[in-house]
């Protein structure tokens, strides 16, 4: 019995070793970390290893994401990074290791990824893809990942503008998102999700910028923008932002294609105030919709009701400046705001 006491067996060696290595892990705004015994039965230096390992990967903030996952979903960012962490160990690899394949990528940057904190660039998605031989399975994570960053109302909707061959829309109050900068998005979505990290504002512009490739594309988009004349007048930033927004509208302006158009002060009121309406015409030769509001949103696929929003939109540009007029209408608040820089 005495001897029984005595022997140091490998579950209670664990016992002993979980004590020492898990009671003095803080993890910076996690509170402490205490891995768990599953997954590591084994013999006693195998598993000491583990916990070495968990413990260091705890310390540098990159805790395996399945052991970090309170709420027991697994969303697509989720999934992305336990895809990135399974490839790494497959090589072999640490995460300094993996920073130092990667290059210009810190391992503090590769263990967020993993976590599922932060969603990786895709300059870095493609380079894992390639390192880890993975076809492109990272790459279409990424893109789930990315979905989920859009309301749930605007993903069917969106995920059909790539096949658009025309796009009209009209909004009230800020600049359209497809004719956006960096900045100026960066702070809408700064504005609009106060509670949102500065990583989630990084992911959000990054996807918005992504769609406007869309201008890009061989097959040329139709695409025609009305704005209140309060998108212009509205200082959302500072200056120097707010400069370079309208010379980027004045540059879109010159794209054959595109119409940008301002419903001026002096109009009125209207049949769209306070609203944001999209008409999104698809290859096949349907048109659908959507109307948002600044906290809610809603698809509209129903023939009549489009026809309807079609009505309104028609009526708004016939009180529109024409294209041309509207353009010198935003070189004067453009001059406005340069002047202001310049003071």
């Amino acid at each position: 019995m005495a001897s029984w006491h005595a022997e140091p067996t490998p579950r209670r060696l664990l016992n002993s070793q979980r004590n020492s290595l898990t009671s003095a892990i803080p993890i910076p705004g996690r509170g402490s970390y205490h891995p768990p015994l599953s997954g590591t039965v084994g013999t006693y230096p195998s598993c000491h290893r583990r916990f070495q390992e968990t413990a260091t990967w705890a310390k540098e903030g990159s805790i395996p994401v399945e052991l970090n996952n309170e709420s027991g979903k697994l969303t697509p960012r989720l999934r992305l990074g336990r895809r990135v962490r399974r490839l790494r160990e497959r090589k072999g690899l640490s995460l300094r290791q993996l920073s130092e394949h990667a290059g210009r990528y810190s391992h503090s940057y590769l263990g967020r990824v993993e976590l599922g904190d932060q969603l990786p660039s895709e300059a870095l998605v493609n380079l894992l893809d390639e390192l880890f031989d993975s076809d492109g399975v990272l790459t279409e994570l990424l893109e789930m990942a990315h979905d989920s960053l859009i309301p749930e109302y605007s993903r069917t909707f969106l995920s059909k503008e790539p096949n658009a061959v025309r796009i009209q829309v009209f909004t009230s109050s800020h600049v359209p998102g497809l004719l956006q900068t960096e900045e100026y998005a960066r702070e809408l979505f700064r504005r609009a999700l106060i509670s949102e990290s500065e990583e989630g504002l990084d992911e959000r512009v990054a996807l918005r910028m992504r769609r406007q490739r869309i201008f890009e594309r061989e097959e040329p988009l139709s695409y025609w923008a009305i704005m209140d004349e309060a998108a212009l007048k509205r200082p959302m930033m500072a200056a120097g932002r707010m400069v370079e927004q309208l010379r980027h509208l004045v540059r879109m302006a010159a794209r054959p294609r595109v119409t940008i158009q301002v419903l001026p002060f002096t109009k009125g009121m209207h049949t769209m105030l306070g609203g944001c309406l999209t008409l999104m015409t698809l290859k096949e030769g349907g048109t659908i919709a959507q109307v948002e509001s600044f906290a809610s949103g809603e698809g509209v696929h129903s023939t009549s009701r489009v026809v309807a929003l079609t009505e309104r939109f028609d009526l708004v540009r016939s009180m529109a400046l024409t294209d041309d007029d509207s353009l010198d209408l935003i070189r004067r608040y453009l001059k406005e705001y340069e002047d202001e820089l310049d003071s």
